[in-house]
């Protein structure tokens, strides 16, 4: 999985899917579509504002509300490289590692980290650095399975090379 460098982009607690990826643009499927609406009920220039690589950091009970897949879909498919939280609501985590997308519950990152700061993820160690500064944080790194599956982009590529191996 390796490591990733990006922008942070800053939000609150409680951040749900519709300000994720609003309900009214749920009408369509298509990945490309969903990302140019990513965040912007949280951020209306987000998308303007956010480069390919960048991470978002939020706070308590990141992607609560609906079930829908299409808020770590739109996040991903915006170029987000990684999502940082202090927690994540349940089933966003599920879909969220069902597709690919990477996060980490990181608490004191969550809260330390500001908007604008350049920072690097180590998504094998779990290892989140702040780079101008040079402090450290750490989270839980995925167990080895989920790492893989999040390399393979998802569950459901995942899935399709177990099976070709076979």
């Amino acid at each position: 999985m390796g490591k990733i460098k990006g922008k942070v982009w800053r939000f609150g607690d409680n951040i749900d899917t519709d300000a994720i990826i609003p309900a009214r643009y749920l009408n369509t499927s298509d990945p490309a579509e969903l990302a140019s609406h990513c965040m912007e009920d949280a951020d209306p220039d987000f998308m303007r504002k956010a480069s390919p690589g960048d991470i978002i950091v939020g706070g308590k009970n990141f992607g609560c509300g609906s079930s829908r897949e299409h808020a770590p879909l739109a996040i991903k498919e915006a170029g987000i490289a990684c999502v940082i939280a202090e927690s994540f609501a349940r089933i966003f985590y599920r879909n969220a590692i069902n597709i690919g997308l990477p996060i980490l519950e990181a608490a004191e990152a969550a809260s330390a980290l500001q908007e604008g700061e350049e920072v690097e993820v180590d998504l094998e160690k779990g290892e989140i650095v702040e780079l101008q500064g040079g402090k450290k944080y750490k989270a839980v790194p995925f167990p080895p399975f989920m790492q893989e599956i999040i390399a393979k982009g998802g569950l459901i590529n995942y899935v399709k090379e177990k099976m070709k191996s076979r």
